[in-house]
């Protein structure tokens, strides 16, 4: 069965980014943490976590979906709590616009899973209200 068309795109991005997210955390971060002073380094490794989150959510909730497109799951199941999108209060702070003592990379990072994370709950939204409605 083919996939919605949201999905593929979606799941491309989002590995992408987690690749992405990986290599800057690992190579990168710990470099970045040394050259800042000890309060800059605790902010940057609290926003690598924030990246992780919403990386870590959305793949789940695609993985999710993509069970429920092929009958491992049945659709109701996507409306329980533990199946829809989560820490959104960690998910969606938005501090981090404003906040010019993060590296560039690690800003544009929490920008880009930033954006993916929003996306991914209004469709979530939307697929529930579908369903309810």
């Amino acid at each position: 069965m083919q996939s919605p068309a949201y999905f593929n795109r979606t799941y491309d991005e989002t590995m992408t980014l987690m690749v992405e997210a990986r290599n800057y955390m690992a190579y990168v971060e710990q470099r970045e943490r040394r050259r800042v002073g000890a309060m800059i380094g605790l902010r940057i490794s609290c926003e690598a976590m924030r990246v992780t989150s919403r990386l870590t959510q959305v793949m789940a909730w695609l993985m999710f979906q993509r069970a429920v497109h092929e009958g491992e799951v049945p659709p109701e199941a996507a409306l329980s709590d533990q199946s829809r999108l989560s820490g959104t209060e960690a998910c969606m702070d938005e501090s981090f616009h404003h906040d010019e003592t993060l590296p560039n990379g690690l800003l544009s990072l929490m920008d880009r899973s930033f954006r993916l994370y929003v996306r991914v709950a209004r469709l979530e939204k939307m697929m529930v209200q579908r369903v309810l409605h």
